[in-house]
């Protein structure tokens, strides 16, 4: 059973945004296209894993995905997370394509792909600190006796996985994603005696939900960017323009003619996203490009938005509107510079 769905991360979502809101020719555009296509690829390796996670008893297992969690003042995050009454699985999961060779001498993970071969740090010796991490967390919880198993899940089918021959014990540790459900029947297996009752995993699971911290962090920071380099306005979804023009309850582009009327969502998401969770009726005029606090106030209400403070200094909460929405975007491959 599923307990906590994969959602497309927020730094996606932001990195979206961001390149949605930049100008074209902005000198940082290239570099905010690599890091979406980086994390995309990632997302999408992860949600391969869907197929062979189906074929689990959802009776016996229950699975978390993208859980963060906090142990003294470090978070760390598991991909997907497997508790059954025998075991827990943490599972990190990497989609490289080509072939790929475990260098135990040096600790780390070479792609060999075009021609070209590219180092990473071993994902074993990640996924190492995760289980360390996560074995205090269920210390510092009140859970122990619980065995931690781990695996490194490569999601491409097609990618060539290689050690050196007195790396025996890599197939232990790193499969192909089809293998999963047999690798998890291995362990269960191997651990025969429940070590976990109903009443505990109930208990942990409404802890993990409790403690699950979603990665929140300042995209523009990230880039070293001002928000005033981000462009306002509702932009056109057919020729990109902005800003467009509120005319008779609708959104006109000046440049394609073209029309919709609920183009202040994506707007106030991706101010949500760039900016802050909270506008006011100020600043959505500003960033909407509209005149009337009357119009303004209406746009917001129809929203339904929690709201907090009085007359002027009334503030909406952004943030179920990416709740509503969440997945506003689809994960594409982002426009680059001509």
């Amino acid at each position: 059973m599923i307990i906590q769905d994969r959602d497309i991360p927020r730094v996606i979502l932001k990195l979206q945004a961001l390149l949605r809101r930049l100008p074209l020719n902005h000198p940082k555009i290239q570099v905010i296209v690599d890091e979406l296509n980086r994390r995309s690829a990632g997302h999408k390796g992860e949600e391969a894993l869907d197929y062979p996670l189906s074929l689990l008893d959802p009776k016996k297992y229950l699975i978390f995905h993208g859980l963060r969690l906090q142990i003294n003042n470090n978070f760390f995050q598991i991909d997907t997370l497997v508790i059954s009454k025998h075991f827990i699985l943490l599972t990190e999961v990497k989609n490289l394509a080509g072939s790929i060779y475990f260098d135990p001498v040096f600790s780390q993970l070479i792609q060999m792909k075009d021609d070209q071969k590219i180092a990473f740090p071993d994902p074993q010796i990640q996924l190492q600190r995760q289980e360390m991490q996560f074995k205090n967390w269920l210390l510092q919880n009140g859970f122990s006796a619980i065995p931690i198993s781990s695996l490194v899940v490569i999601s491409n089918d097609k990618t060539i996985i290689k050690t050196s021959p007195d790396n025996n014990n890599l197939n232990s540790k790193v499969i192909h994603r089809h293998l999963l459900p047999m690798q998890i029947h291995k362990f269960e297996k191997s651990h025969q005696y429940e070590n976990i009752n109903d009443k505990e995993i109930k208990k942990l699971v409404r802890l993990l939900k409790k403690k699950h911290v979603v990665a929140d962090h300042s995209i523009l920071e990230r880039f070293n960017l001002s928000p005033s380099e981000v462009r306002e306005g509702v932009i056109c979804d057919t020729c990109n323009h902005s800003p467009l023009v509120r005319k008779h309850g609708a959104w006109f582009c000046i440049k394609c003619k073209s029309k919709n009327t609920d183009g202040h969502i994506q707007a106030l998401i991706d101010y949500q996203l760039l900016i802050k969770p909270t506008i006011s009726n100020g600043e959505a005029r500003k960033f909407l490009n509209i005149e009337s606090r009357f119009v303004a106030i209406r746009l917001l209400k129809s929203l339904n938005l929690p709201a907090d403070g009085y007359n002027k200094g009334t503030t909406y909460d952004l943030t179920k509107l990416t709740k509503q929405n969440p997945h506003p975007n689809p994960i594409q491959k982002p426009a680059t510079t001509k």
